[in-house]
């Protein structure tokens, strides 16, 4: 297993899927420019990019973080047997995810805190599991953490815009309602302290209610930053946005934001999709970031 460490906390990757991404960087990014591709090549291939199909690499995986306290899932990626027609990478998956869960020495019911970022259908996912034909929360000793505002823009009951999405409307039902009508879901208003360690930050633009999570200790920092950054090539290319941010202009200026966050105090970013290995410092070079990849311990 993929492991890093942080004072007296662990984290390990749990992966659902890793390849090459849906769309082309043109289609993905938006505001892309090749050139800034052709410039880092040297270190894209093979991990980030695959010249010969032009496709950038993209990863779907869970953050296992394990303090003294908690048992943290974070991000839940895409789920088995979800009806997810619009998008074929997500559509009836039957992955071995609770399996290499189970690797990380971990069953669902040690989980006690299950922490989306945002709603999006491939970080709700495993959040609940289909028994005799109903969807159940996989987790059942965990609390589901997530935004209020997230979770008030993607209830039906409360956005009748939704009525003109039915891929958002499926997935909050499958994955999100069941845990709310369970007594599960914990909803957060702002900043959100766990305990000494660890807090809940809002940082919207990618989704409104988008959050991140900070670990502070005494022998180090990271952020677990959901979607506010997708690959790479955005260190080095801060005001790209993908075609899923909803708020291009703050989605930008969180993504700033984290990044000069990280390169101040040195706080390793624990992204969602990026590729091998996964996780990166953060280094100001005049004005500019870059990447310092951080291979795991284990």
């Amino acid at each position: 297993m993929q492991k890093w460490t942080i004072g007296n906390t662990t984290v390990t990757r749990i992966e659902e899927q890793l390849g090459a991404g849906s769309f082309p960087p043109e289609q993905y990014f938006t505001g892309f420019d090749r050139e800034v591709l052709h410039q880092n090549l040297d270190w894209l291939v093979p991990h980030h990019y695959i010249p010969s199909q032009d496709a950038l690499i993209t990863s779907v995986h869970s953050w296992l973080i394990q303090t003294p306290h908690h048992t943290i899932l974070l991000d839940s990626c895409s789920g088995n047997h979800k009806d997810r027609h619009w998008w074929p990478r997500f559509h009836q998956l039957n992955t071995p995810f609770l399996e290499r869960l189970a690797e990380a020495g971990v069953q669902p019911s040690d989980i006690s805190m299950v922490l989306c970022t945002h709603l999006h259908a491939d970080h709700i996912g495993w959040n609940t599991c289909l028994q005799n034909g109903r969807w159940v929360p996989t987790f059942p000793n965990a609390k589901y953490l997530f935004s209020r505002i997230e979770n008030d823009y993607w209830d039906p009951s409360k956005n009748p815009s939704l009525v003109d999405d039915p891929a958002r409307r499926i997935a909050y039902v499958d994955s999100v309602l069941p845990v709310i009508e369970a007594g599960q879901a914990q909803l957060v208003d702002g900043i959100h302290q766990i305990d000494d360690n660890l807090l809940v930050e809002p940082a919207p633009g990618h989704t409104p209610g988008h959050i991140l999570l900070k670990l502070n200790d005494a022998k180090g920092q990271g952020v677990f930053c959901g979607d506010v950054i997708h690959h790479p090539l955005q260190i080095y290319a801060p005001d790209w946005n993908t075609q899923f941010c909803q708020n291009p202009e703050q989605a930008r200026a969180t993504r700033r934001r984290m990044l000069c966050y990280c390169a101040e105090t040195g706080a390793k970013l624990f992204p969602t999709h990026f590729g091998a290995p996964h996780v990166t410092e953060i280094e100001d070079k005049s004005g500019q970031f870059a990447a310092k990849f951080v291979p795991s311990q284990g």
